[in-house]
Formats: C-alpha cells, structure tokens, sequence
C-alpha cells in the first residue's frame, strides 16, 4: 500500500511537471509570434536582442516559425528541423504538443497579416528532470526505511498479541485430569483470548464436576456399601458353619433380608444422589422471588402435612426480593431444612425469618428441637451423615448435603449461627440480585 501511495505521488508529479512545461512551451511559442509575426517595424536584429534580453533560453530550445510553403524563416535560421508531416499535423489541428525523446514539443497554427504559420518550439526539462530524480531517491529511502520500521514493529506488535496466546498455551499444557481445579487466567480486556479462556474454564468446570460426581458416587457407594455387604456375608457363613435349627436358620434369613433391604436403600439413595447432582449441575438458573417461593412453601406444609410454618418478613416495603436461581431446586434446599427442622422438634412449629443486609438476603429457619452439638457441625453437611436412627427416626443423611451443594450453585452458603439448648437455627445466604 505504501509503495502504491509513492508510486501515485511520483507519476502525478511527474505528469503536473510535465504539463507545466508544455505550457511554459506553449507561451514560448506566443512570444515568439508576437515578436517575429506582429512587430512588423522592428528588425530582426533587433528582435533577436530582445528576445535573448527578455527571453530565458531553455535547455536544447529549439524554435522555428514556418510559412507556407513549410520553409524556415524569420529567426535566421533555415535548417528544417521538423518533417514536413509534423507541420501539416500542426496546421489540420491547429495545435498540439508531444514527446520526442527527453524533449517536450509545442507547435501552434498562426494567422498574420503577412500570412499563415506554423510555429513549433521544442526543448528539454532538465530541471523538472532532476526535480523527478531527487524525489525518486527521497522517495526510495522513505519507502525502505518505512519497511524497515514497519517490519519491527510488526513483530514487536505480534509478539505482544501473541503473548496472551503463549500464556494460554502455557497453561493448557499443565491442565490434566489431576489438575482439573486449574483455572486459565483471564485478560482485562474483552477480547477473543478473555472468550476463550473463559470457555475452557467452563468446559472445565463441567469435567471437574463430572469427575466429582463419579468419585463421589464411588467413594460413597464403596463406604456405605461395604458394610451391609460384610454383614450380609459374616451372617451367611455363621449360618453355614454348623447345622442349625430351623427357628435358627429362619432368624438368620431375617437378618439377610433386613440387611439386603438396607443395601437396597442405600443403592436407591446412591442414585437419586447422583440423579440430584446431575440436575444441579446441568440447572438453568433465572430471576425467583423469595417471597413468592416462601409463601408456596409454608402453604404445601400446611395443606400436605399439617404442619404449622410461621414466616416473619422482615425486608424494607417495596423492596425487590429476587435472587438468581433455580426455582425447583430451591424449593427442594429449603424444604430439606425445613423438613429436618421438623423431624426433629417432634413436628413443633418452624419460624423462617427473611431479613437482608447489603448484599444478601439471611433466611433464618429456626424450631425447638434439642439443638446440634458442636462436635457434628463440621459432619452434618458430608453426604449419608444422619442422627435419625440415633432418635428413631427415617433418614439417610442427603438432604443437608444437597441443600448445600444447592446453595453453593446459588454462589450463596449456609451455616448453622446459632445453638440453642432447646433448638437450631440454620442460616441460608442467598446473594441479592
């Protein structure tokens, strides 16, 4: 592009160089008729001595003044210097100009008194010349040093854009199925870089999530697992060491049923975990309303269960309560606490307190149980941890484990803040939206 700019500055300047010398020629070719053809009184001595007093010469200046008979005159000097077609050429158009060689030539057509002329001037551009050679290598040197910069900072350009490249690259080579916590840095600027590392980063979010889930359900379903099935064989091999009664063998088959039982519980927990965790993460997230959701919540305890939910609001009149996320898996977080906070206070009322603070919204669900020693706190939230049996009650030990993987795609948490003798209060934190 810059060679073609050049290029287009060099060709117009010649040419505007080049037309302004034909006119020089043609006022040549004027002066020259006003001075020979008009001056009719003056003599050609003294013509002459104003011409070359006035007159700058040209370099290679050549003039003729023609007659009719295509014969050189009036100057003194009667070498026919062009062909006798150029000056018919002259006198069918009347005037024309054109190159011959370095030379530039102008030839007009004259009506005089004395009678009709052709009059013809040719001479060389010598300085327009050397104007021309001068911007050429002015020109030349621009161009090569312009290349050269250009060249430089062109790498120095695309090294810098490359950089982010190289980093990113840098780091994808150190991502493995070890390392799936690895996240790529982001650049400052939205750029395609920034798109890319953030779709790697969501990509991989989603493998560490899948890993997660496989190594979850393994490790779970081989921890809880295992002991139903030692059980089930230790009883199998007391129950084949010796011969035994039938009453014996019958209790023995009662306890294999009870314990296959077990283990079918535990495999039917194992998947609807899975299920849930996969619903957690494939889940769309959108605008829910707090206030709304608790409403439906307290009336399905109410009409389903007959249990009493008291909802004590405590957010700023007309105040937006609305927090991104999944409305169903949600409800299911809340109603695992709520449901457990029933369980155990032997179905008393529940409070569920909804207050805020500069960016969040604290539900509080509080009830009057016998409330949670410190030494489970850290245990209460790990998948198939349960106090049920410990009480009597039903439970495999998901529901808390759930509501926090929940609230915790929510970008929210929940802790337990308070311990009472006579109750407990769970603490859910959802970010304002």
């Amino acid at each position: 592009m810059l060679f073609g700019v050049l290029c287009m500055i060099y060709f117009a300047f010649m040419k505007f160089l080049e037309a302004d010398f034909f006119e020089r020629l043609t006022d040549r070719t004027m002066v020259t008729a006003k001075l020979y053809l008009e001056a009719d009184e003056i003599s050609r001595d003294a013509l002459n001595t104003v011409r070359q007093q006035y007159l700058q010469k040209l370099n290679g200046e050549v003039i003729r003044i023609y007659d009719e008979k295509d014969k050189a005159t009036f100057i003194g000097d009667s070498t026919q210097f062009w062909t006798k077609n150029v000056i018919e050429k002259v006198r069918k158009t009347g005037k024309i100009k054109f190159l011959d060689g370095e030379n530039q030539v102008v030839g007009i057509f004259y009506k005089d008194n004395q009678g009709d002329f052709v009059i013809l001037a040719s001479a060389t551009d010598q300085g327009s010349h050397n104007r021309l050679a001068k911007l050429l290598k002015i020109m030349v040197g621009t161009f090569l040093a312009i290349v050269v910069v250009l060249l430089i900072s062109a790498r120095w350009i695309a090294n810098k854009m490359l950089k982010p490249l190289q980093l990113f690259t840098a780091d994808v080579e150190q991502l493995n199925a070890k390392n799936l916590a690895f996240r790529f840095k982001q650049p400052k600027n939205k750029d395609e870089i920034n798109l890319l590392a953030n779709s790697f980063n969501n990509l991989i979010a989603e493998l560490e999530q899948a890993f997660i889930l496989q190594k979850t359900f393994i490790n779970n379903a081989s921890h809880e697992l295992r002991t139903p099935v030692t059980r089930l064989m230790m009883t199998t091999e007391l129950a084949l060491s010796k011969d035994r009664d039938t009453d014996h063998y019958q209790q023995k088959l009662k306890e294999i049923l009870a314990e296959t039982e077990k283990i079918d519980h535990i495999i039917t927990a194992l998947l609807a975990l899975a299920k849930m965790d996969l619903e957690i993460t494939s889940s769309q997230l959108s605008t829910v309303n707090l206030s709304s959701l608790l409403d439906k919540i307290m009336e399905d305890w109410r009409h389903k269960h007959d249990l009493e939910l008291i909802l004590n609001l405590q957010i700023n009149e007309g105040s937006s309560v609305n927090v991104l996320a999944n409305a169903t898996l949600l409800q299911i977080a809340l109603d695992n606490v709520i449901g457990n906070a029933f369980k155990f206070s032997n179905n008393q009322s529940v409070t569920c307190t909804l207050r805020q603070s500069d960016e969040f919204f604290i539900l509080s669900i509080a009830d009057n149980g016998t409330g949670i020693s410190d030494d489970i706190k850290v245990e209460i939230f790990k998948p198939f941890y349960s106090r049920s049996k410990e009480k009597g009650l039903e439970g495999e030990g998901m529901g808390l484990y759930l509501t926090a993987k929940i609230i915790d795609l929510f970008k929210g948490h929940i802790k337990i803040n308070t311990n009472q003798p006579n109750g407990t209060i769970f603490s859910i934190f959802l970010p304002k939206l």
